[in-house]
């Protein structure tokens, strides 16, 4: 892993090596399309509840631009109590398997080892874990088994609880840490560092204000070795930002454009991927950093000719280390 204090534009491995090929070559930021099948997403409200139109939503969001399709069956919006396994199995694995047959490459949202086993199986190529494995033990051994991609998010709980959680010395400094610690349980479980996507986790047992700072300094993340995934599509601190004159915050569907500005700018800081839910705007803005960069004289992370470290090298373990230490 690269030192926390090394420059943002040290050679970085820009991507996880098990998705496809074409994932690979971009020259640019991905861009992950959200595929909410829950009746009670904050962001969309059920729209695409059966899973005939959440395939429908998902071949929709790849005409717009995106790279990634993420299935999620079980909503992690602030104050939401979990469903039953047997419920969002029956929501995701149909969606997951229908998109895969299409030919999209395929995330499923869980942090449910037995739902990320099954949706491997029926093609999905990376697991995003909003818990980075905490929710469920199982959940590092099936990565290692399976040998799929995965993102371990920043998160300290369960969305009724995670408000409770939001106390933070340094925030960057912390969740680098924290992240450092879900690095090490992977790694003694098996997972290969090629594998691995991490996740600032904004919104999560982030409220407000301590978001921004993850967003403002990004780059040590980046810098940390491994392929980051920014998800700030419509959360509740772009509608504080937003609020109108009489403090009312920005409704979910009104942070479109707030949220292609952070794609934009987390493109730009070397992000691998953004999550978002409106995809058309994200996938431009991340182009547009791409161009920046490139004429800027910057390494777009993925894009050819950029520094890429062997596919096979292993990262010294004793850099989790020097990660918790700087602290």
């Amino acid at each position: 892993m690269t030192r926390p204090d090394a420059p943002a534009t040290a050679a970085l491995r820009p991507r996880p090596a098990p998705l496809p090929t074409h994932l690979h070559d971009a020259g640019r930021t991905l861009v992950m399309g959200v595929v909410n099948v829950t009746p009670d997403s904050f962001s969309d409200g059920g729209r695409w509840f059966t899973p005939g139109a959440a395939v429908a939503h998902g071949l929709e969001l790849l005409d717009q631009g995106a790279d990634l399709l993420d299935v999620g069956g079980e909503s992690t919006r602030p104050g939401a109590r979990r469903v039953p396994v047997e419920d969002e199995l029956a929501r995701v694995l149909p969606v997951v398997e229908a998109l895969a047959g299409r030919g999209a490459a395929v995330s499923v949202d869980t942090t449910r080892a037995v739902v990320a086993r099954a949706a491997v199986e029926r093609g999905a190529v990376l697991v995003n874990d909003v818990s980075g494995g905490l929710a469920d033990d199982d959940m590092p051994a099936v990565v290692a088994e399976t040998g799929v991609a995965y993102v371990a998010m920043h998160w300290r709980g369960h969305a009724d609880v995670m408000d409770d959680l939001a106390e933070y010395g340094d925030v960057v400094a912390d969740v680098r840490a924290e992240l450092a610690q879900r690095v090490a349980t992977l790694r003694a479980a098996g997972v290969a560092d090629h594998q691995v996507v991490l996740d600032p986790g904004l919104g999560f047992a982030k409220p407000g204000a301590s978001n921004w700072p993850l967003l403002a300094r990004l780059p040590e993340l980046v810098a940390d070795g491994f392929p980051v995934l920014v998800g700030a599509s419509r959360k509740r601190f772009l509608g504080h930002l937003l609020a109108r004159p009489d403090g009312t915050p920005a409704p979910p569907l009104a942070r479109d454009g707030a949220t292609a500005a952070v794609s934009a700018l987390a493109a730009a800081a070397g992000a691998w991927c953004v999550r978002v839910h409106e995809v058309t705007g994200s996938a431009d803005a991340v182009r547009v950093a791409a161009a920046w960069r490139a004429a800027g004289g910057g390494d777009v992370a993925g894009a050819p000719g950029a520094a890429r470290p062997d596919e096979d090298d292993e990262l010294p373990v004793d850099e989790d280390a020097s990660m918790r230490s700087s602290t």
